[in-house]
């Protein structure tokens, strides 16, 4: 790749988002994008990872970036420890503020704004509270709003059938003061902490209410084998108040599993045309 890679830190209101920034080697960026990641995920893991390549060589200056929400648990500094088993709603969203302050400062205003799964509800809800953002790019995002954790623990993950119990036990810790302490449960992501799993069934942005306020075009990628109740590009198109192109890809799953350089190349395109 004929790119220059910059490690940098983002500040937040507490601990800093990592990330790298490309940008095309010995040419001016016509454009530049960031790159919200799934829960759990990071900067350097799914789409983070394989659509800078594609995304610089087309000119597009690139910002893949941590939320504070990153991994499942990881180390801060000394012992203490954050990540998606502690996430909180009104960070993520503020991280993304953050994120793009961070390109603002480097003369990038307005960027290009991508998201995959929960990072593409953060993305849509970016999009909407700043509606002169030139794109949006939504990879697998999910339905987000307060049924969330309902409907992914219905197809097995999260609380599958004890979220109810996981939710009660969580607002019993919450009121003795044990909001940071972490709870097992039985599906992915497997370990949170009481205040993120009651914060996460209640206070996400919703990805179709967010689809009316839309400015921007849209580009919503889904693959064949994601259910549409959970990843709703067609229902998001048909409310989206601003153009919505979808693109369902064939033998595809909510990773892009082998078919990384096909799903980037579309990005591009349609970037380029939009």
């Amino acid at each position: 790749m004929s790119a220059d890679l910059e490690l940098v830190s983002i500040k937040t209101d507490t601990y800093p988002l990592d990330g790298l920034l490309y940008t095309p080697r010995g040419a001016r960026p016509r454009a530049a994008a960031m790159i919200f990641h799934g829960n759990c995920h990071n900067f350097y893991t799914g789409p983070s990872r394989f659509l800078p390549e594609t995304l610089v060589a087309d000119g597009i200056a690139c910002l893949a970036f941590n939320r504070r929400g990153h991994e499942m648990v990881t180390s801060l500094d000394g012992r203490n420890v954050g990540g998606g088993a502690f996430q909180l709603a009104h960070e993520a969203i503020a991280d993304g503020r953050y994120a793009a302050n961070f390109l603002a400062g480097r003369g990038f205003t307005n960027p290009i704004v991508i998201g995959h799964s929960n990072g593409g509800v953060l993305a849509a809800q970016h999009a909407a509270d700043h509606p002169d953002t030139p794109a949006l790019v939504l990879m697998s995002a999910h339905l987000g709003g307060a049924g969330i954790t309902t409907l992914i623990s219905a197809k097995g993950l999260f609380g599958r059938d004890r979220l109810l119990e996981l939710i009660a036990e969580a607002e019993r810790m919450i009121a003795q003061g044990r909001g940071g302490e972490l709870i097992l449960l039985p599906g992915w992501w497997w370990v949170i902490s009481a205040e993120s799993l009651v914060d996460y069934s209640r206070n996400m942005p919703a990805t179709l209410d967010n689809a009316r306020q839309m400015k921007s075009p849209v580009l919503y990628v889904v693959g064949d084998q994601e259910p549409e109740d959970l990843y709703p590009a067609r229902e998001f198109a048909a409310r989206c108040a601003s153009p919505c192109d979808v693109r369902i890809l064939p033998s595809c799953d909510h990773f892009y599993t082998g078919l990384e350089r096909e799903t980037a190349a579309l990005v591009v395109d349609w970037l380029r045309r939009s």
